[in-house]
């Protein structure tokens, strides 16, 4: 009697193979195979570094030598110092009236460690609102002493000499001119009553 108690009583325990986790038989397989070919793949293989042997192989890494040391090293200042000076020649390409001061900068950045370059760049490209309404133009004297040479070759039509020289006696209103300034005012006059109006071209011919 005890013996039938016994076995129809359930136990909390459960021992039979079948409740455990079923593991797949080809799980370690597949972790061996990738670790294998991750092995392979890591493992040191014979490469062929170039397709030049012996002396070749010396004389061509002596000339890469000296290409790094040498080419390189100045190649790299070239480039620097062409980018350093790029503030002074956006400034003498517009005519900044302050191309000098410009330049000055330039220099000093090189001692700041090019702590000033951006605000030459931005010097550059800024109109010069207060240089105008303190001396009246906004252009360097170079601008007019190249348009005046522009003049006296015929490159500069009548209109824009005649606008320029306008411009130079509202500043000499101003201010008493450079005589460099006032040498390209005559030039200027000299050239507009030596040459003839597009009208009285036309009604001669």
């Amino acid at each position: 009697m005890k013996l039938k108690d016994s076995q129809n009583t359930p136990t909390g325990r459960s021992d039979s193979p079948s409740c455990e986790p079923r593991r797949h038989p080809f799980a370690f397989r597949e972790w061996a195979f990738a670790g294998s070919l991750a092995a392979l793949a890591s493992a040191p293989t014979a490469a062929w570094a170039s397709f030049l042997t012996g002396e070749a192989l010396d004389t061509m890494a002596d000339y890469l030598a000296i290409f790094v040391l040498l080419v390189v090293p100045i190649g790299a200042i070239t480039l620097f110092w062409l980018v350093h000076i790029l503030p002074e020649k956006i400034a003498e390409k517009r005519h900044h009236p302050q191309k000098d001061s410009i330049k000055t900068l330039c220099l000093l950045s090189l001692v700041f460690g090019g702590m000033l370059w951006p605000i030459a760049w931005l010097w550059a490209y800024t109109k010069p609102v207060g240089y105008r309404l303190a001396y009246g133009t906004d252009k360097h004297d170079d601008y007019f002493r190249e348009m005046a040479h522009q003049a006296k070759t015929g490159e500069l039509p009548r209109a824009d000499i005649v606008h320029l020289k306008e411009e130079l006696d509202h500043l000499a209103a101003g201010r008493k001119l450079p005589r460099e300034l006032q040498a390209v005012r005559d030039d200027l006059e000299a050239v507009l009553s030596v040459a003839v109006p597009d009208g009285t071209q036309r009604s001669a011919s």
